[in-house]
């Protein structure tokens, strides 16, 4: 019995001795930060807007933070790939993302997702947000919404829109759109924005709904976009295009660009990359890209995305379930 107790203490101060040096290296560590490059990952195409933004970002915070910033881009599954490798990697803040909120509700249509949006990410914050087009050909018949609106009511069904996929932000717009205007549409998912362009302009669909890959086809006068959905107002660049509020329906909020870590980032280091990339958000540098790309500004900090979020992704999960989308 004594020895077993000499060793019990022994072992318990060997035990509290790793604890207290374990707790005594986070200070040390997080003083020298950053002493290396930090990985930036984009869940998004290179060329693309979330991945030129991100690299503007980037470039204004390796300003701040003295080491390189290396923006790379991870788009597999829409995003979800780099999701689930971000959920798995260690929080020393040498790995950071830019993924669209779009990802984190994927979970609502995806039932092997790896990672959970409550548990495995620390929100840095969101710089921009992504608004929803929904738009014809030039020389379509459908010349407004309402004509949209109508003429799916009097062919149910009829109406075929190509998306950049399934449970995305712009195609959870149109379905609540169809929802609150009581109309059936038919979804044609693609693999990205590109294609689903590329859809429309052949003519394989009827409408689409675009989540910014349209603009330069409506810039080039090949496209229309009949009606916007995520703004508050009408876009200055585009005057004549009405937001969908203006005949009597509402918006579901769309994606934002947000910044992530994984979970567990000590506060000290969290603190000094919050600082940098706060700072290359409200650069002017950053605002000029964003204004040429037409991506709108909107900056939230950690605590104001996470409440914003858990509103968010109630409001999806309630209405996936309602279309039949949920899993």
């Amino acid at each position: 019995m004594i020895q077993r107790k000499n060793f019990s203490r022994t072992a318990f101060k060997a035990l509290s001795m790793v604890f207290l040096l374990f707790f005594l290296a986070i200070p040390a560590f997080s003083q020298n930060f950053p002493n290396q490059p930090i990985d930036l990952f984009v869940g998004a195409t290179a060329g693309g807007g979330q991945y030129l933004s991100s690299r503007a970002l980037g470039e204004g915070a390796q300003k701040e933070l003295g080491v390189p910033v290396i923006v790379e881009s991870k788009d597999g599954g829409g995003g979800t790939v780099l999701a689930s490798i971000m959920a798995r990697k260690k929080p020393d803040g040498y790995t950071l993302a830019v993924v669209n909120t779009t990802v984190l509700h994927s979970k609502h249509v995806t039932l092997n997702l790896t990672y959970d949006p409550f548990k495995d990410f620390t929100y840095i914050l969101t710089y921009a947000k992504t608004v929803g087009g929904i738009v014809v050909k030039k020389d379509s018949p459908l010349k407004t919404l309402p004509d949209l609106i109508e003429y799916a009511r009097k062919n149910p069904g009829a109406l075929s829109y190509s998306t950049p996929g399934t449970g995305g932000g712009i195609h959870i717009s149109i379905e609540y759109l169809a929802k609150q205007a009581k109309v059936k549409f038919k979804h044609v998912p693609f693999k990205g924005g590109a294609p689903a362009s590329t859809a429309l302009i052949g003519g394989h669909v009827d409408f689409m709904g675009g989540a910014g890959s349209h603009l330069p086809y409506v810039r080039q006068g090949v496209m229309r976009t009949i009606a916007v959905t995520g703004l508050e107002k009408r876009d200055p660049k585009f005057p004549d295009v009405p937001r969908v509020e203006e005949f009597g329906y509402k918006s579901i909020p769309m994606g934002s660009f947000v910044l992530i870590a994984p979970k567990g980032l000590p506060d000290p280091i969290f603190k000094k990359i919050e600082a940098a990339f706060r700072k290359s958000a409200h650069s002017p540098e950053l605002h000029k890209m964003l204004d040429n790309m037409d991506v709108p500004f909107v900056f939230r900090d950690r605590r104001q995305f996470e409440a914003e979020f858990s509103e968010t992704y109630k409001l999806y999960a309630d209405f996936l379930k309602e279309i039949g989308l949920a899993k």
